[in-house]
């Protein structure tokens, strides 16, 4: 174990690699060098810890290890679904826990990644809503979500063929938007042809509509862009959707309409899910291909997934069919996302911190005792 005060490699882009290992005694001029050989044992081979880098001095590694860790995020407890869905939830420090959720398919295998711990938006359906914001995740846990999937599925090297990560979104805890720097400096590294190498075609950024910052991911992050919609009139999104009164759907649309590298090859995904009497009316699935009229769109129709305490119910199957067809005759793709990992919390809208969670529980069941003593103190003679 290194010592408590190592400070971590991961996350670091390569100028400030090489500048830490300047700063630990690494001469200058075979810094850039050094930091290279490191970069390819993190990124390449998934390297957990110095001494495995065989190529590198034993003295050097004993160096490194004195001063850094290549520590991951802490796996408090990983989760199969029936359907083969994983479910990681992860640990960082005192009450710093979030869950990464892995999808395997047929074609490819989707990493869902979260960008904070808790979310501040309060959207309606979604179960991490109800959890409040404890802090960003830094680039080292953003990225060490990926490191630990790879090593659970023993995905590496990561230039291998038939690697079982394919895809990376960012949408599992957080609004990615509200955390951009840290963001953009993880993704910087999953896309890096000479690390964690995924194109930037297989990673999708998904916002629930913060559009001052639109724009400014697609020119510097330039990932694909998913839009949390659920809504086709305002009234209704300003409900389960709330940073809808801060940027309407008129504000939101343009943004995307305007959204670089957007094309009918690299089509934006509107999210859109389906919750029963409440956003699927055919006329709501209308209005929606007249809402998104000219941009090069996808659109993923989710039927929703329940949580403890949900305001709302899925939308009835022949519902959600009636809706998908308006929509596919509009001439857009509207593939109705198959629910995965509802067994263990692990779809759509279902993250939530584990200890969270246990809290509630406790507290629950707390205040049941409380209440059944409280009774029988009432029924005692006095």
């Amino acid at each position: 174990m290194p010592p408590a005060t190592c400070s971590s490699l991961i996350g670091l882009a390569p100028d400030a690699l090489a500048a830490s290992l300047a700063g630990a005694g690494v001469p200058e001029k075979s810094a850039r060098m050094r930091a290279r050989q490191l970069w390819n044992w993190i990124y390449v081979h998934g390297a957990r810890d110095f001494a495995s880098m065989s190529n590198l001095a034993k003295d050097f590694r004993g160096e490194m290890a004195a001063h850094f860790t290549l520590a991951r995020p802490e796996v408090v407890t990983e989760q199969i679904s029936n359907d083969g869905t994983r479910k990681w939830l992860l640990r960082t420090g005192p009450g710093i826990e979030f869950e990464t959720v892995y999808i395997p398919e047929a074609d490819r295998g989707t990493l869902c990644v979260s960008s904070q711990v808790g979310c501040t938006l309060n959207c309606r359906f979604c179960h991490t809503g109800t959890q409040k914001l404890v802090r960003n995740l830094t680039p080292d846990e953003i990225v060490g979500q990926l490191l630990v999937a790879r090593d659970s599925l023993g995905d590496w090297p990561s230039t291998a063929p038939g690697r079982k990560v394919t895809n990376v979104v960012m949408m599992g805890m957080g609004e990615p938007l509200y955390n951009f720097d840290n963001v953009k400096a993880a993704l910087a590294i999953v896309t890096d042809g000479d690390g964690l190498a995924l194109s930037k075609r297989r990673v999708t950024l998904s916002t629930a509509g913060v559009v001052p910052m639109i724009e400014k991911a697609g020119t510097e992050i330039g990932s694909g862009l998913a839009i949390s919609l659920h809504a086709v009139r305002d009234e209704l999104r300003d409900v389960i959707v709330p940073i809808n009164k801060k940027y309407p759907i008129k504000q939101l649309l343009d943004a995307c309409r305007a959204y670089p590298g957007a094309s009918n090859s690299r089509r934006i995904t509107f999210e859109y899910v389906m919750l029963k009497g409440v956003n699927d009316t055919l006329a709501d699935a209308r209005e929606l291909v007249r809402l998104l009229a000219g941009i090069p769109a996808k659109i993923n129709l989710i039927p929703f997934n329940p949580w403890p305490g949900a305001p709302y119910e899925c939308s009835d199957w022949a519902q959600i069919e009636k809706f998908a067809e308006i929509v596919n005759r509009a001439g857009y793709a509207s593939p109705v996302r198959t629910p995965r990992g509802r067994d263990i919390m692990a779809a759509c809208g279902q993250l939530k911190s584990e200890s969270v969670k246990e809290r509630a529980s406790t507290r629950l069941a707390a205040e049941k005792l409380a209440a059944v003593q409280s009774a029988q103190l009432s029924r005692m003679p006095s």
